[in-house]
C-alpha cells in the first residue's frame, strides 16, 4: 500500500511539474515558500490581488509571490524554464470583493465581531486621549519655559540699561572716563539709519556743488560797513545767566534762554518780547532755530522742540546727564546735541526722536555741523574731533591744548574756528591741510566765535567786548574792522552781515549795525 502511494506521488509530480511530497520535518525547518499546485492562486488559497501571467507557461500567479520565487530560483514554477520579471504580463481585472468569513453568518458571531471592534475603538480612543494629555503637558511646560526666559531677558535688559545710566551719571559726577579711546567709542547703532543717511548725502551733494560756484552777494556788507557798526538797540530780558542767542532765517526773531529754565523770542522790528517759552527743566544752556521751530536745551538733560506759536513743545531726553550745546544741520530737519554724559546725539526733528548716539572718552563742551552737513565737530578737553555722522567714524583729531569753549565752521567748508576756555586767541584749523593755519590773538578772553555766511567775517565775543576779524581772499590777510566794549557770551549774524546780535551773561540783548543817517 505504501509502495503504491509513493509510485502515485512520483507520477503526479512528473505530470504536474510542481506537486511533490515534502517530509514534515523538512517543511517545518524550510524558509522557502511552498508551492503545492501549479496554479499560484491555489497555493495562496485566495484569488490573486495583482494577477500576472507567465509568458513561458501561461499560468496565473500572484505578482508578489512569483517575483519572490523568480528572485530565488529564476525559473517558471510550472514549466521549469528560465523566467524573469520582464516575462510577466499583468492582467487587468476588476477588484474582487472578498466574501465574509463563515463565522459572520450568525447573529452571535456578528455581536462578537461588533464587540471586538468596539473594544478596539475604545482602546484607540483611550490611547489618543492619553497622547493628547501628554502633548498638552509638554506644550504647557514649553510655554512656561518661554515665558520665564522672556521675563529673564526683560529683567536683564532693564538691569543693563540701569547700570549704563548709573555709570554715565557716575562719570558725569566724578569726571572719570572709561578705558575706551575716542576712536573706540560706543555706538548704539551702526551709523545713521538709511533714510537719514540719504538726506545727509543729498544735502552734501547739493551744497558742496553749489558752493564752488557761489560768489559773494552784491548787497553783502563790506569791511568798511562792518567797521561802522554801532549799538542800535538794547533790551534787558528777565533771563539772567543767559548763555546763548540765535536768529531765525528771516533775521527778525531772536531766541535767547536763561538760567531760570525759561527762554524768550524777541522781535527785532517791534523791539519787544514776542513769546515766552516756559519750562522747568533747569537752566537753558543753548538755543537754536530749526526752520520755524525754536529748540532749547537744558541743564536737566531735556531737549524741547517748540511749536511755531511757542505754546507747546515736544520733549526728548536722550542724555543721562545735562546738555551742553546744540548744533543745527543745514537741512533744518536734523539736529545734534552734546551732553555731560560724554555723548553726542543726532535727532530727526520730523519724527521727534534720536536716531544715533555715540560715546567718547572725554567730556564734550561744544559742537558744530560742517556747512555740507556730513561732518560733525565736537570740542573736548584737549581736542576737536571731526566725525562723519553717517558712519560715526573720526576723520580728524585736532589737538587744541585746552578745553574748547566755542567752535564754528566757515561757510567755505575749509576752516574751523575754535576758542578755548580762558584764552585770548582763536585757533583757525584748515581741514584740507589737517593742521592749524592761524592763531588770532584777540587780546581779551574769547567765549564765543561765529562765522558769517560768506566766510569773510569771524565775530568773537567775551566779557570784555566784541570784535570782528575779517579775511581778505585777494590778499590772504586778516584785519580787524570792528572792536566794541559790548559784552557777549553768544553772538549771531543778521541778514547780509548788516547786523550782529549779542547777549551777555545778565540777559541783555544788543543789536549792532549800521546806523541810519
Amino acid at each position: 500500500m505504501i509502495a503504491n502511494l509513493a509510485s502515485l506521488n512520483r507520477r503526479n509530480a512528473k505530470t504536474a511539474g510542481m506537486t511533490k511530497i515534502v517530509p514534515y520535518e523538512a517543511q517545518k525547518n524550510s524558509t522557502k515558500p511552498l508551492f503545492t499546485h501549479k496554479h499560484e492562486s491555489l497555493v495562496s488559497g485566495e484569488a490573486p490581488t495583482v494577477p500576472v501571467v507567465s509568458a513561458k507557461s501561461g499560468s496565473l500567479f500572484e505578482k508578489r509571490l512569483i517575483e519572490a520565487y523568480i528572485e530565488e530560483h529564476g525559473t517558471d514554477p510550472v514549466s521549469g524554464e528560465d523566467l524573469t520579471s520582464a516575462d510577466l504580463v499583468e492582467v487587468k481585472s476588476s477588484k474582487i470583493v472578498r466574501p465574509r468569513p463563515p463565522t459572520l453568518t450568525s447573529i452571535p458571531a456578528l455581536l462578537t465581531s461588533f464587540q471586538d471592534e468596539w473594544d478596539s475603538i475604545m482602546l484607540e480612543t483611550h490611547k489618543l486621549r492619553s497622547q493628547l494629555v501628554q502633548v498638552r503637558q509638554e506644550l504647557t511646560t514649553a510655554l512656561y519655559q518661554n515665558d520665564a526666559a522672556t521675563r529673564v531677558i526683560a529683567r536683564v535688559t532693564k538691569e543693563r540699561d540701569e547700570a549704563r545710566e548709573a555709570l554715565a551719571q557716575l562719570s558725569v559726577v566724578t569726571g572719570s572716563g572709561s578705558s575706551r579711546g575716542p576712536d573706540e567709542m560706543e555706538v548704539d547703532k551702526d551709523g545713521l539709519p538709511s533714510y537719514v543717511k540719504d538726506r545727509v548725502d543729498e544735502t552734501m551733494k547739493q551744497l558742496s556743488s553749489s558752493r564752488r560756484k557761489r560768489s559773494i552777494p552784491k548787497d553783502w556788507t563790506d569791511v568798511e560797513g562792518v567797521s561802522t557798526f554801532q549799538t542800535l538797540r538794547v533790551l534787558e530780558t528777565p533771563f539772567s545767566g543767559a548763555s546763548s542767542v540765535d536768529l531765525d532765517a528771516a533775521g527778525e526773531l531772536t531766541l535767547v534762554g536763561g538760567a531760570n529754565g525759561s527762554s524768550g523770542i524777541y522781535s527785532l522790528a517791534r523791539e519787544d518780547m514776542a513769546t515766552i517759552l516756559k519750562a522747568s527743566d533747569g537752566a537753558i544752556v543753548d538755543v537754536a532755530w530749526a526752520g520755524r521751530n525754536a529748540i532749547t536745551a537744558s541743564a536737566g538733560g531735556v531737549l524741547r522742540i517748540w511749536d511755531q506759536q511757542g505754546s507747546d513743545s515736544t520733549t526728548i531726553k536722550a542724555h543721562s546727564g545735562g546738555l551742553k550745546a546744540l548744533a543745527t544741520h543745514p537741512r533744518d530737519d536734523l539736529l545734534a546735541s552734546v551732553g555731560e554724559d560724554k555723548s553726542w546725539v543726532v535727532y530727526d526733528l520730523e519724527a521727534s526722536k534720536p536716531v544715533i548716539q555715540a560715546y567718547g572718552e572725554d567730556a564734550i563742551s561744544t559742537a558744530d555741523f560742517h556747512p555740507d552737513g556730513h561732518l560733525f565737530a565736537t570740542g573736548t578737553g584737549n581736542s576737536a574731533l571731526i566725525y562723519d555722522i553717517r558712519t560715526t567714524v573720526i576723520g580728524a583729531d585736532f589737538k587744541l591744548g585746552g578745553t574748547a569753549s566755542s567752535m564754528s565752521f566757515s561757510e567755505n567748508g575749509f576752516w574751523l574756528a575754535v576758542s578755548l576756555n580762558g584764552e585770548t586767541d582763536v585757533q583757525i584749523w584748515d581741514l584740507r591741510k589737517m593742521a592749524q593755519t592761524k592763531a588770532l590773538d584777540i587780546g581779551n578772553r574769547v567765549d564765543t566765535v561765529k562765522w558769517d555766511y560768506t566766510g569773510q567775517y569771524l565775530a568773537t565775543g567775551g566779557q570784555a567786548g566784541i570784535s570782528v576779524q575779517a579775511y581778505s581772499k585777494s590778499t590772504k590777510s586778516w584785519s580787524e574792522p570792528l572792536r566794541t566794549a559790548v559784552s557777549a557770551v553768544s553772538t549771531a549774524w543778521g541778514n547780509n552781515a548788516a547786523s550782529l546780535v549779542a547777549v551777555d551773561s545778565q540777559g541783555v540783548l544788543n543789536w549792532l549795525g549800521i546806523k541810519d543817517e
